[in-house]
């Protein structure tokens, strides 16, 4: 038998290196465009009926190929949390070699949570459409927390294109990297005990389930809304081992480490070996299933598997469409994921208009959701800016990127197209 207990001491015993610290610092302001493959690289209407159906989201503007043709946009389109997992290679200046060879192998072992970030939205994804990222490091700072300790907090900049060199979208994820070690010793969550539902607890999240409604077809125009207006209630979970596989089976979750089987994982293993830890069977598996492997995220300090944070941030995007309609448009989130979201968590979501303003043709609301689970515990918040249509102005209008964003994205598509014409004309 495996001394699983020695596995996990020693795949936890990774500490922060000041060095590391220092170089990771190396890559502040460094754009590169994005080589790796995602699973989906082109978005086509099974893909998108998917990743809608992986998050829980039955709209048919996402999940019918026809229903989209009478709508203001004309075809089926993908819910905008999706542009995050959609990416073919795109060519371009990679990191100078210096720069590369300093910081190769940045914190190995030490742990890596998504803690929330934002999304600007400018175009939607319809089938057919490919899309391609340029990235980047935007800050890095070192913080003590409750939880683990030293941190550090990263913020990396993701932009991605579409074949048409339009700008769909600006995602900035916010990043806690912790000791494991450090985090399990700690053990502030050690005491959260799995929790139990009696028949009549499942009833409570089921009658939720049923007064669910979609705005749909019906135009939710801006001179109808009031700020205070509560929005209605919606449910989510309790989260489930399938819920995860529900959720990766809609795309997400694949990269940049990957979840392959067989010889495909026999090869990751020998590209990315640190990643991998024996589980109780001697078996080395990924060190992503803590995500429903409770006996591995006990190792790094949590009491049970959890969740993904950008889960939690596509409902938040699937409550907003939810509420807009069909008609509207989310142009902007900002969500901070504050506590873990255990299996057998439920998360409830309520929220309420607290802004309404007219800015350069657009008549916007803005809305602050909050998730709580069955422990009444406060887990996760959003801040979402969504474009509605207007009674007198018309269609919700589309943002336009920044200026300098538009400038620095064209010049990233035009030397990938080069790159691309080079290609071609060697063969």
């Amino acid at each position: 038998m495996v001394d699983i207990d020695k596995e996990f001491a020693e795949a936890t015993n990774y500490t922060f290196d000041d060095k590391d610290i220092e170089r990771a610092k190396l890559l502040i302001g460094v754009d590169t465009a994005k080589k790796q493959l995602e699973h989906i690289s082109t978005a086509s209407y099974d893909s998108i009926r998917n990743f809608a159906w992986g998050l829980g989201d039955d709209n048919p503007l996402y999940c019918d190929e026809e229903y989209g043709d009478n709508t203001r946009w004309g075809s089926q389109i993908a819910p905008n949390s999706m542009a995050q997992i959609i990416g073919a290679p795109m060519l371009g200046d990679r990191m100078p070699e210096e720069i590369k060879s300093q910081t190769k192998g940045l914190f190995r072992g030490i742990h890596v949570f998504v803690s929330g970030g934002s999304t600007e939205w400018y175009r939607p994804v319809y089938p057919g459409d490919r899309l391609y990222a340029f990235s980047g490091q935007e800050t890095l700072d070192v913080k003590e927390s409750e939880f683990a300790g030293q941190s550090i907090i990263q913020v990396n900049r993701e932009v991605k294109v579409n074949q048409r060199g339009e700008v769909v979208y600006v995602h900035r994820v916010l990043s806690v990297l912790t000791e494991r070690k450090a985090a399990r010793d700690r053990g502030k969550y050690s005491q959260i005990e799995p929790t139990s539902y009696t028949d009549e607890d499942i009833e409570k999240i089921d009658e939720i389930y049923a007064a669910e409604q979609r705005r749909g077809a019906e135009p939710r125009y801006w001179e109808d809304i009031t700020v205070g207006d509560a929005l209605p209630a919606m449910v989510k979970g309790p989260l489930t081992t399938t819920e995860v596989v529900a959720f990766h089976a809609g795309g997400y979750g694949f990269v940049p480490y990957g979840l392959k089987s067989s010889r495909l994982a026999y090869l990751n293993r020998k590209r990315i070996a640190p990643f991998f830890i024996k589980n109780e069977q001697g078996i080395p598996d990924v060190a992503q299933r803590l995500h429903w492997d409770s006996a591995w995220a006990k190792a790094i300090g949590n009491p049970m598997a959890y969740d993904y944070g950008v889960m939690r941030e596509t409902w938040f995007h699937h409550y907003a469409t939810d509420w807009a309609g069909d008609d509207a448009f989310v142009i902007k989130q900002s969500d901070s994921i504050r506590k873990f979201n255990y299996h057998g968590d439920a998360q409830f979501l309520s929220g309420e208009v607290t802004g309404k303003r007219e800015e350069n043709g657009l008549t916007l609301v803005d809305i602050k959701v909050k998730m709580v689970n069955q422990r009444d515990v406060e887990t996760a918040f959003a801040d979402i800016t969504i474009s509605l249509p207007s009674r007198t102005s018309g269609r919700a209008v589309l943002l336009d990127p920044p200026l300098d964003l538009a400038r620095k994205s064209g010049a990233m598509w035009d030397r990938h197209i080069e790159l691309t014409a080079q290609k071609r004309n060697a063969r």
